[in-house]
């Protein structure tokens, strides 16, 4: 009788590792598509940029956006509010990107009060 167990679950096993490529395209091939939706009708005018001047304490001596604003981090945002409970490497291995990363963007995202930390995941924070 073990020896069926074991044999099921070697099976089940191989069979995990055949999807898990697929599974992994499928997750970045929604969030491409989330990012997408997200970024407006097509053919719609970009936003004008203007020049930001270096302010206070910057630190690195180069300008940059608020924390938050990039388009990581609303692709981020839009991946938790679809897989609520989301960890950050299961976020990086859909976005493709390292984890390191998202662990700097996705506590700015908790700072904003868009997402809270629910166990080992992550949860969008619904407005009152």
């Amino acid at each position: 009788m073990a020896d069926f167990v074991d044999e099921k679950k070697q099976e089940m096993e191989a069979r995990l590792r055949e999807l898990r490529p697929l599974v992994e395209e499928y997750q970045r091939l929604e969030a491409a598509v989330a990012a997408l939706d997200g970024m407006g009708a097509p053919g719609a005018a970009a936003p004008a940029r203007s020049r930001r001047t270096r302010g206070k304490g910057s630190g690195n001596g180069r300008p940059g956006r608020p924390k938050g604003s990039g388009p990581r981090a609303q692709q981020t945002l839009e991946l938790i509010k679809a897989q609520p409970g989301v960890t950050i490497p299961e976020l990086a291995t859909t976005m493709g990107i390292k984890q390191n990363y998202l662990y700097r963007v996705v506590p700015g995202l908790q700072r904003d009060g868009l997402v809270r930390r629910e166990g080992r995941g992550w949860q969008v924070v619904e407005p009152d």
